[in-house]
């Protein structure tokens, strides 16, 4: 026997708009000025943090002097947010991404500081 066939129905498509969420040109714009000011500091913070670690690497002879350099190190990170309030920054305006970048290139700069710093001709 043969089957009948099936009337396929198309449903009309729903439409969709998109409409773009409000754009603050001066706020994106202060914003990211506000974050460059964060992560100059943090840089500073950070040719500091490097030349203190060269300090203890070339003045103190042990075989854990390089850890304790580091343990400064990590530990200015983990008071970032307190050191950024203290110098007048209010760190919770800015979002995850941008203080996270600050304190990798303070991590990157203070440890790249204080390993030229104990290699010659500075040691």
């Amino acid at each position: 026997m043969a089957k009948k066939k099936r009337r396929v129905i198309e449903e009309p498509e729903e439409e969709y708009e998109f409409s773009p969420a409000e754009f603050n040109e001066r706020e994106f714009i202060l914003k990211d000025i506000y974050g460059s000011k964060v992560f100059g500091v943090m840089i500073g913070l950070g040719l500091v943090v490097g030349i203190i670690g060269a300090i203890i690497c070339n003045v103190w002879h042990s075989n854990l002097n390089w850890v304790v350099a580091t343990i400064i190190s990590f530990a200015v990170v983990a008071l970032g947010k307190q050191i950024l309030t203290l110098l007048g920054f209010r760190p919770e305006m800015l979002d995850m991404k941008t203080l996270a970048g600050a304190y990798l290139m303070y991590l990157a700069f203070a440890l790249g500081i204080c390993i030229v710093g104990v290699n010659p001709p500075f040691a």
